[in-house]
């Protein structure tokens, strides 16, 4: 029993020495930052101060070495649309010099990595627009919508306010870009807005990525392990105490206002009908999870355990599951699949959408056509295959005359231009097409290979809804900047 209890402190104590050296203090990734900050600054004629805390909080080393290019494209996003020149904040009362505050502390389950900024904030009516726009909600959703969750559209697939697309900026690349590699170190990312004062980024993560503090519980018959970072609490429900709010099923918690709950069989997808089905009981047990400021209840057939376990690395095969994060090996030799909270939410929302009409054989849809203006054939052809790739038809002009007169016979769904060449440059035909009430709102992208700041800008006078320099030039930047404006 001495050496079975001396094995077991040895063991434990390498294991916390181990854990302790993965663990890197977060001042060996800002201190990349201020050097960053003041060349982007200075291009940007702005003037900002960099604020830096909490740099001793420590995490994974993995963590501090992806965390760097998210925390950069949050920066950038700061300094390139939240703070306001020196000019307009002067006219709004504040001081000539942007505040960005970077930060980092731990909590109980979690570091909270915190990139805020003292300028306009986030443009609410703005994203409601793009929103629509883009058709990721209706109108009336949006009215039923808290304006938490418009502020967090920012981080969706190519969401952009910009009225302008540049090689660096308007994309709606970056911010997807944080959310994305966020949630691959099974963190999540929420945006809090004031506007006309202040906008901070809140990034939650793991303290380590090798161990995880799970509650185990049992659904459709098998176990699941849910990380206890994302529990907020664990409850008996009455089958009376489910209720409807706005057409879903709720319930409402003490001291916890009304929270939309799903069974966690449906939001995986499980069988309805297996040997772990349990008959109907007088109390269900249900979990409640937070993400970011969102909550939601998942209920299960029972609460097993809670556990401290080690998470497995996927194969390639299983490397993107939906609604799983790991998996992990229990002490009784069963496979455990580790949820993923951030993925369970998207599901509940999909799931509880409102039903459409029924689903019937859809129309083929119409496709999209760009006009590709270009003088040089070597560079007119490259551009008219990635187009056609991307799903375009595409026709093809040799400069403005010649785009012009195959504008006034039919129509387009975008335009993409150079600037450079003979008889009408794409300045004048950009001009031109914006002078046109017809085209006033066909959206034009300049790609050229002049690209300074000051053409960019008169890019921008002549009415272009982008522009890409050809020294940065990337299909994929043309594609994606097209479907979001076309």
């Amino acid at each position: 029993r001495e050496d079975s209890s001396r094995m077991e402190y040895i063991a434990g104590a390498l294991d916390g020495g181990i854990r302790e050296a993965r663990l890197v203090p977060f001042s060996a990734l800002f201190n990349l930052f201020p050097r960053m900050v003041r060349d982007l600054a200075r291009d940007r004629s702005k003037v900002v101060e960099l604020e830096i805390a909490g740099g001793d909080a420590k995490a994974d080393k993995r963590i501090i070495e992806e965390m760097k290019d998210p925390l950069m494209h949050l920066i950038r996003n700061s300094i390139d649309h939240g703070l306001e020149t020196p000019e307009e904040r002067e006219r709004a009362g504040k001081p000539r010099a942007g505040k960005i505050r970077l930060s980092a502390f731990r909590t109980e389950a979690n570091i909270v990595v915190e990139v805020a900024d003292d300028g306009r904030g986030l443009d609410v009516e703005a994203i409601k627009k793009t929103a629509v726009k883009r058709k990721m909600l209706s109108e009336k959703e949006l009215e039923a919508t808290p304006p938490r969750e418009i502020e967090n559209l920012v981080f969706a697939h190519g969401f952009s306010t910009s009225a302008f697309v540049t090689d660096v900026s308007g994309r709606g690349i970056g911010l997807d870009v944080v959310r994305a590699n966020v949630e691959a170190l099974k963190g999540s990312v929420q945006a809090e807005s004031k506007p006309g004062v202040s906008c901070v980024f809140r990034v939650k993560l793991p303290v380590t990525l090798t161990t995880a503090r799970v509650l185990l519980v049992e659904a459709g018959g098998g176990a699941y392990a849910i990380p206890m970072e994302y529990v907020d609490a664990a409850l008996r429900v009455a089958p009376g105490d489910v209720f409807h709010l706005e057409g879903k099923p709720a319930i409402a918690p003490e001291h916890r206002g009304a929270v939309w709950v799903a069974e966690l069989s449906d939001v995986l997808g499980l069988p309805k009908d297996g040997e772990g089905a349990r008959p109907p009981a007088a109390w269900r047990p249900c979990v409640i999870l937070a993400v970011g400021e969102d909550k939601f209840g998942v209920f299960v057939d029972d609460l097993l355990d809670e556990q401290e376990v080690v998470l497995k690395v996927k194969s390639g095969v299983l490397k993107r599951v939906r609604n799983v994060s790991d998996a992990t090996i229990l002490a009784d030799g069963e496979i455990c699949s580790v949820l993923n909270p951030n993925d369970m939410l998207r599901t509940i929302r999909k799931q509880s959408a409102t039903a459409g009409p029924p689903v019937g054989k859809k129309p083929e849809e119409r496709k999209r056509s760009v006009l590709l203006v270009e003088d040089s054939i070597t560079t007119r052809t490259q551009e008219k295959r990635i187009l056609e790739g991307g799903g375009y038809e595409v026709v093809t002009a040799v400069n403005g005359v010649d785009a012009l007169e195959k504008l006034s016979r039919r129509s387009f769904d975008a335009v993409v231009s150079d600037v450079i060449m003979p008889e009408m440059d794409g300045l004048a035909l950009t001009t031109r097409i914006r002078g046109d009430k017809r085209n006033k709102d066909l959206p034009v992208i300049l790609v050229t290979t002049l690209a300074s700041d000051e053409d960019k800008k008169r890019g921008l006078e002549a009415g272009a809804n982008a522009y890409i320099p050809k020294p940065s030039f990337d299909q994929k930047i043309l594609l994606e900047t097209l479907e979001r404006l076309a």
